[in-house]
């Protein structure tokens, strides 16, 4: 991607940010028709399209954090609009992570290489953001979806005004 070194990176989970626990209420429009090979997963109608043009509208780079690791381009990208992303992949070794610190969290800091990012994700806690200002060297937004709701206005809300925060700061 020409020019994505420079854009802040948005880490994505898919179960719970992406695919809430509960189905959405009011949902603009359902999900594209799903081909046969995705038809067994009955909540991938909780998708909402408008999810992709409003992440991509955000203009960072988009990158999957989730457990769906390459799935998410085969599947969710198509449903979302979105194209391929990067893909983080996860260690398989056996690494414990610190005390109460998410076992995705290193791993990001590790992939964000000093890139400043946003995490969106259901199981984020305040530990989580302690690590990660205690050992990452630029500002992160770790912003902790509500499993059941999925994405909101609010949550897009809050990425915006960090986004803008950043950009103030850029330019200083």
């Amino acid at each position: 991607m020409p020019g994505s070194v420079n854009r802040h990176l948005l880490f994505l989970d898919v179960d719970g940010p992406l695919i809430p626990f509960n189905a959405r209420p009011g949902r603009r429009r359902p999900a594209p028709a799903l081909s046969r090979d995705v038809i067994g997963n009955p909540l991938l109608d909780r998708l909402d399209p408008a999810d992709g043009r409003r992440l991509s509208a955000l203009g960072c780079q988009l990158v999957w954090a989730t457990t769906w690791m390459a799935e998410a381009n085969e599947v969710i990208s198509p449903l979302l609009g979105l194209p391929d992303l990067p893909v983080v992949e996860w260690p398989d070794g056996d690494e414990e992570p610190e005390r109460g610190v998410h076992w995705k969290t290193r791993h990001l800091v590790r992939w964000a290489a000093g890139r400043p990012f946003v995490w969106l994700d259901d199981e984020t806690t305040d530990v989580d953001r302690r690590w990660v200002a205690a050992h990452h060297p630029t500002r992160a937004l770790l912003r902790r979806v509500d499993q059941y709701v999925g994405l909101t206005d609010a949550d897009f809300s809050a990425v915006r005004r960090w986004l803008a925060q950043e950009t103030q700061l850029d330019a200083r």
